[in-house]
């Protein structure tokens, strides 16, 4: 007697490669999310830092701006000497450098008004970009190596951009002569000039 041999139907057969290329697509993403915190973990620096309190910062910000004694007065006079400035990455920027001649501080964007510095962004040159490298990390040093103050540019509180305008002190020198005196920055005259 011949032996009976059932054929599965199509369809059947599909509805499982189906399902098993979802199993599969879902586990690939659960693995990429998995390699990816792993290495999230060695590339994130874990040591702490002075992180301010943002919300106390903003209530006494509006405390002082409705205070009528405080009129005009620069509710970003100083920075934290507690502070530690780092690179820019990411999107959440609380102290931080961006480039030469701007930084985070306290959550705060601030264009420091007295200098121009090279472009590291969208440099026009090979040089550009070096000098402005070199511009960032001495303004990283600067304000990492101790208390400094900040003071309003006379007549503008902002720029286009949105960033303050400020002037940073250090020991009573503007760290935007410091860097103009040691030739990675340009005093600022109210335009850029091109740095090739």
């Amino acid at each position: 007697m011949a032996k009976v041999v059932q054929f599965r139907s199509r369809q059947t057969s599909r509805s499982r490669s189906g399902s098993s290329f979802v199993m599969l697509v879902v586990l690939g993403m659960l693995a990429s999310f998995l390699v990816g915190a792993g290495i999230s973990y060695y590339v994130i620096d874990h040591r702490p830092s002075f992180q301010p309190d943002l919300e106390a910062k903003v209530r006494d910000i509006t405390s002082r701006s409705r205070d009528p004694q405080n009129a005009g007065q620069d509710i970003l006079s100083t920075a934290s000497p507690v502070a530690s400035y780092r690179r820019c990455s990411g999107s959440v920027r609380v102290n931080c450098i961006v480039d030469g001649d701007t930084l985070w501080t306290g959550g705060v964007k601030v264009r420091i008004a007295d200098i121009d510095a090279p472009e590291i962004g969208k440099p026009q040159c090979a040089s550009e970009k070096a000098l402005g490298e070199r511009a960032t990390v001495r303004l990283m040093e600067l304000v990492n190596s101790g208390a400094f103050t900040m003071q309003s540019w006379p007549g503008r509180d902002e720029d286009r951009y949105g960033r303050k305008l400020r002037v940073l002190l250090k020991d009573g020198r503007s760290i935007g002569d410091i860097l103009v005196s040691e030739g990675l920055a340009r005093t600022w005259t109210g335009k850029r000039q091109p740095w090739c």
